[in-house]
Order: structure tokens, then sequence, then C-alpha cells
């Protein structure tokens, strides 16, 4: 990957932002998986991260993600990050993605965070 890990990084989780997931999906592999507390036993392939971020996408389009923290690891890395809802919101969750890529793209994407937190439920 000739581009720094940082940059990579930024501009994807701006790809979560805006409601188009075909953008987002430019970011995956062909047959990536992914993973996150809704589907832990995860999803594969554009067709069915297609069906499942257009659903995401279309719920919360200004949802803002950043990154607190990026650890390289052989083959990706390790991303901490906050996120909202909505600029403004009140509800902010922490999280971390386990990222592997080959040839510049998301081959896997395991995403943990306790998703009470980024939609307010109480404890």
């Amino acid at each position: 990957m000739n581009e720094p890990l940082e940059s990579f990084c930024d501009r994807w989780l701006a790809s979560w932002t805006g409601g188009d997931p075909d953008r987002l999906l430019a970011f995956y592999a062909h047959d990536a998986v992914y993973i996150d507390p809704a589907w832990p036993d995860g999803l594969r392939g554009h067709a069915a991260l297609h069906g499942y971020l257009s659903r995401l996408l279309r719920l919360y389009p200004d949802w803002v993600w950043r990154r607190e923290a990026l650890h390289p690891v052989p083959g990706g890395f390790i991303l901490r990050w906050r996120a909202r809802l909505h600029p403004d919101s009140t509800h902010e969750a922490r999280g971390m993605d386990l990222i592997e890529l080959e040839g510049g793209l998301i081959v896997r994407n395991e995403v943990y965070f306790d998703p009470r937190h980024l939609f307010g439920a109480s404890r």
C-alpha cells in the first residue's frame, strides 16, 4: 500500500458519513468479511455488505467517525475510534476496529463496541 495508513483510515472513516454505500464499499475487496455487533457471524462480499450498509447509512447519514488512535500491525491496522450519530449528539461511542488489508483494500473488518453508547440506551 503506497498511501499512509492514517490517510487511508481518515478517508475510509469519512466515507461512513453522507449515506453513500458505494463510496464506502470502494474501500473493501469484493470478498471482504465484515463483522460487527449486529452481525457477529459476519457478512461476506459486496452484495451482502451493500444491503446492510445501504440500510445503515440511510438511517444514519450524518453520523461522524473520528480516529482516536491507529496502530499498524502486519497486514493492516487496529483503529480506536469515537462516533456520534449526529455532529451535535450528546451520545458518543468509543470502539475499535481490526482491519486487514490486501492490495490497498479491506479484506476483513471486525468492529467492536457497545452499541448502547452510540444509540443512547441506558446501561
